[in-house]
């Protein structure tokens, strides 16, 4: 019997110079073994999306990780794409502490393009690299339980609850459904739409559902690639390993704000939640997962326990 092997992630490193051939293997060699099954959360942003052209880069680092025995799972954003389509159909949205206010026709465009195209899409792209790729949202299996989400508001000692519509929060992973692709050839690729009780379809942050995924399946790794380059200390130089404890000492201090604040929360819970690290790194960044697990100088931020 003749076993077929896909070499085209391969392609990058079997067609360079036959001592830099050697060379990469060799480095990445003790990292493979460290991360053999091994299951990794990956959250690929919509921004991270845009900007890498299409994600062919990504879906062939992605194959080549499942190749070399290590259990991906691909958590998707989708924010800059669900905004181009709302925008087209004259649909207008607003926003909530970065949290797009979704009513019920907001919630069919953000479905119709997280799981009819992006989805698809990165399944595509996974695919046609030799991978076996299978999409997912939180409906499959029951997948992805969710709540609705309430944020609120103090004003002048006033609380004040404010209606987001079908947007929600994770209560609870099936994880039972993820390990069932854990000893195949299949790669799950997952939307960030969770089922409510009755029924109801909520759109979840992709770096909420990225965290829960990862916590409920106890992955090695969670590996949020996002538009930046990671976590900045307070001269704006890149903090390349960081403690949970030092993490939360930092927002308090104001050195982590805006809108990397909610990407390092997800990152804490998902270690609290039992995950050994997580990663923030910059998705742009050719081969970012490749460079991350398989060199000693990833590019991103690490966060830890302690």
């Amino acid at each position: 019997m003749t076993v077929k092997t896909n070499l085209s992630p391969l392609l990058p490193i079997l067609n360079a110079d036959p001592v830099v051939k050697a060379a990469v293997l060799a480095e990445a060699l003790p990292y493979m073994r460290r991360y053999a099954g091994r299951t990794l959360v990956v959250k690929y942003g919509g921004h991270a999306m845009e900007d890498a052209g299409g994600g062919d880069s990504f879906a062939r680092d992605v194959v080549l990780l499942k190749q070399v025995g290590i259990n991906p799972i691909v958590v998707h954003g989708g924010g800059p794409q669900i905004g181009q389509m709302l925008d087209r159909l004259g649909i207008k949205s607003s926003f909530v502490d970065g949290l797009r206010v979704t009513d019920r026709e907001t919630m069919e465009v953000v479905e119709m393009v997280l799981a009819g195209t992006i989805n698809k899409q990165l399944v595509s792209a996974i695919n046609a690299e030799g991978g076996c790729a299978i999409g997912l949202t939180g409906k499959d299996g029951g997948l992805i339980e969710a709540s609705k989400l309430i944020r609120t508001r103090v004003e002048a000692d006033t609380k004040t609850e404010i209606d987001l519509g079908f947007v929600g929060e994770p209560q609870r992973v099936a994880a039972g459904v993820l390990d069932t692709f854990k000893q195949s050839d299949i790669i799950p690729v997952i939307a960030p739409i969770g089922v409510g009780l009755r029924g109801e379809t909520y759109n979840i942050n992709s770096d909420t559902v990225a965290g829960a995924v990862a916590a409920a399946v106890k992955a090695t790794r969670l590996l949020l690639l996002t538009d930046v380059a990671g976590v900045l200390d307070a001269d704006k130089k890149l903090i390349s390993e960081i403690t949970a404890a030092t993490a939360r000492r930092l927002i308090a201090e104001n050195v982590i704000n805006g809108g990397m604040i909610p990407k390092v929360e997800t990152c804490l819970a998902a270690v609290d939640g039992g995950v050994d690290a997580a990663v923030i790194l910059d998705g742009r960044v050719p081969h970012a997962i490749l460079l991350e697990l398989f060199t000693g100088a990833g590019p991103g931020t690490l966060i830890r326990a302690g």
